[in-house]
């Protein structure tokens, strides 16, 4: 996944869904170059399954399809109850 990392890109409409998803505002130009910098983070844990990639980092995951390199959707990632505190 790293070494196709000049693949990544989305379409206009996957662009809106992510900006949306992650309330990312207007001084996020670039959400590919956004994703591309999360996906490279140190600690961004990267797998497949099935036919997407999904890259977790900083409360997010990035789902990009493993054949075309699309970034299908990026969401925040709800907590798990073994992850929170009572």
């Amino acid at each position: 996944m790293i070494t196709q990392i000049e693949k990544l890109h989305t379409t206009p409409m996957g662009a809106d869904r992510i900006r949306k998803n992650l309330s990312l505002d207007e001084s996020v130009a670039d959400v590919v170059e956004y994703c591309k910098q999360k996906i490279l983070s140190t600690g961004c844990n990267i797998y497949r399954q099935g036919k997407n990639w999904y890259c977790e980092i900083d409360g997010i995951r990035i789902t990009v399809n493993a054949y075309s390199y699309t970034i299908i959707t990026a969401h925040r990632m709800v907590p798990t109850e073994s992850t929170t505190t009572r």
